[in-house]
């Protein structure tokens, strides 16, 4: 596996962490979390050249990230252990399809 993406592998489930340490010190709920995760979704997914130039694995992998967050906090909040393994099919068979795509 190439380094850069252990090396990411390693940012998300920090981030994850981060976030769950958020949570349960009352700084943000998990309902501020899944919000701004979905914001940054959006974010990504909305800009222009997003949905005229990139096919849907690029869109996909610029999701991801949020779309992993996202389920972090959810997993967690329903006492379940954060894994980066399941969080990841997760993902896969959540992320739904693209108008282009079908």
């Amino acid at each position: 596996m190439n380094v850069s993406n252990l090396q990411l592998q390693g940012m998300y489930l920090v981030m994850a962490t981060l976030t769950e340490t958020l949570v349960a010190r009352g700084v943000l709920s998990r309902e501020t979390v899944d919000r701004a995760m979905a914001q940054a979704e959006q974010i990504a997914l909305g800009e222009e050249r997003t949905a005229e130039d990139l096919p849907p694995a690029a869109r996909d992998a610029l999701a991801f990230p949020a779309r992993f967050l996202r389920l972090a906090n959810a997993r967690s909040a329903a006492g379940d252990p954060i894994s980066f393994a399941e969080l990841t099919r997760l993902v896969g068979q959540t992320k739904g399809h693209y108008p282009d795509e079908l």
